[in-house]
């Protein structure tokens, strides 16, 4: 089925199947379970039976599956599919791939041994096996993504595809967001995150998986990929991705998106027959300047719907200090993330060979005991110790050959935004979202051009 999505039919038609899907499951969840083991069970035969060597079927099951992670949550598919549906079946996949031999990011496994001494203590005597799970399968998945994705070569004609994948149930999300949000009249806005307009579901979730959607969106319009087919639909559905998520009040989402769309454009550039590069200043600037505009003019109505809430929730304003109660440092201004941060670095003084243990950090925090880490690189410090920073270390030395290859590669810009948004996104959710190591993955394709586009000099 996958191949169908990917080649019958127009973009057009399956944007609209998608929004349809997202709709329907504020109703029920029967038909989202349906539709997604339909798609894997048609598409998993032809994965076994392929012997041709490619990957691209895979990735394209990878891409598509995986993102379906948020809106399973929201339309409460769990337990017939798993609520945490990314981690578990992007570790499967991968673990299929690489048993298949797509395994050319030797990096990955010595990222992947970095973490597993951590996984078999715990100095707060309180950690549980889900826990670990749910700390440690994000960080694994990354790591396994840098041993199947590094340096795998993807036509593309194939690398569109798979954009437009992560796509469509980013569309069911939008859709499913703007139907179970009440009245915007009605809706009270404050100071904090705002848990109705993210469709009654986590706002630091749909605010990322909407960011996402935006940037995506964004890519096809600049690029001049095929996405609707008529200009101003692509615009009106960036322009639905960023003033919804705006609303919901959780930034973190909404900023990365605007890092992925900055760095597109500060990094694209563009093919030409021998040096393969060439910057087109004209379109750049006014591709820049227009995308400013809208985004500008977006954010205006959303803060004049929320009398000025919106601008005062991105300046980090609490009622606290509006009122003078409280003074706005930037553990304020970061919904007390800065603070958690400090805490696992304390831990991490304590405990400095093998950090804490897995899990463990929440349970031994002084001042912000019982709150999750929202910033992974902190809680592999306090809970893997000088590990987990050499896990970093590899993780980041990914990202500056990615930049260092950007002007030698194609799409080396697009590899750059993606990675850009799959970092920040651990800055405000961890990696306890498939955002993170589903990125990182897509950053390290080595993506060819057709000989007839680099002989042509053609996009």
């Amino acid at each position: 089925m996958i191949w169908q999505i990917v080649y019958r039919r127009s973009p057009l038609f399956w944007l609209g199947f998608h929004a349809i899907l997202g709709v329907l499951s504020t109703v029920t969840p029967w038909l989202l379970i349906v539709w997604f083991y339909f798609v894997l069970v048609t598409s998993l035969p032809r994965l076994i039976t392929k012997t041709d060597g490619s990957f691209v079927p895979l990735l394209f099951i990878i891409a598509y599956i995986t993102s379906f992670e948020l809106l399973a949550r929201m339309s409460i598919t769990s337990p017939y599919i798993p609520y945490e549906l990314g981690k578990y079946i992007f570790f499967l996949l991968l673990t299929f791939g690489i048993l298949k031999g797509f395994r050319r990011g030797l990096l990955g496994w010595a990222m992947l041994l970095l973490l597993l001494p951590s996984a078999f203590f715990d100095f707060a005597g309180e950690t549980t096996f889900k826990s670990i799970v749910f700390d440690l399968v994000g960080p694994i998945n990354v790591a396994l993504a840098v041993v199947f994705f590094r340096g795998q070569e993807l036509k593309r004609d194939d690398f569109i595809p798979a954009m437009r994948l992560l796509l469509y149930p980013l569309i069911s999300v939008l859709a499913f967001t703007i139907i179970k949000t009440p009245d915007l009249e009605k809706v009270e806005f404050t100071l904090g995150a705002n848990f109705d307009t993210a469709g009654g579901f986590g706002t630091n979730q749909v605010s990322t998986a909407l960011g996402l959607g935006a940037f995506l969106v964004f890519l096809f319009w600049y690029n001049r990929w095929a996405l609707t087919g008529f200009m101003w639909l692509d615009i009106l559905l960036f322009i639905l991705f960023v003033f919804r998520g705006l609303l919901t009040f959780s930034r973190g989402g909404m900023i990365g998106g605007a890092f992925g769309v900055i760095v597109l454009m500060a990094f694209q550039v563009r093919p030409v027959a021998e040096s393969f590069y060439k910057l087109k200043p004209v379109k750049t600037v006014f591709a820049t300047l227009s995308i400013l505009l809208v985004m500008a003019f977006t954010f205006i109505y959303a803060d004049k719907i929320t009398e000025g809430k919106l601008a005062l929730r991105y300046q980090g304003e609490t009622p606290g200090t509006l009122a003078g109660r409280k003074e706005k440092t930037l553990n304020v201004i970061t919904s007390n993330r800065i603070q958690i941060a400090s805490d696992d670095l304390q831990l991490w003084k304590k405990y400095p060979v093998f950090g804490s243990g897995v899990g463990s950090s929440r349970y031994l925090r002084e001042r912000t005991e019982g709150f999750l880490s929202h910033i992974e690189f902190s809680r592999l410090l306090s809970e893997h110790g000088v590990l987990g920073l050499f896990y970093i270390f590899l993780l980041l030395a990914v990202g500056y050959n990615i930049y260092r290859a950007r002007k030698q590669v194609p799409y080396g810009g697009i590899l750059a935004s993606l990675y850009v948004i799959a970092l920040f996104t651990t800055f405000h959710a961890a990696m306890r979202t498939y955002i993170s190591p589903l990125l990182f993955g897509f950053s390290m394709l080595a993506i060819a051009y057709p000989d007839s586009m680099v002989d042509e000099g053609q996009t």
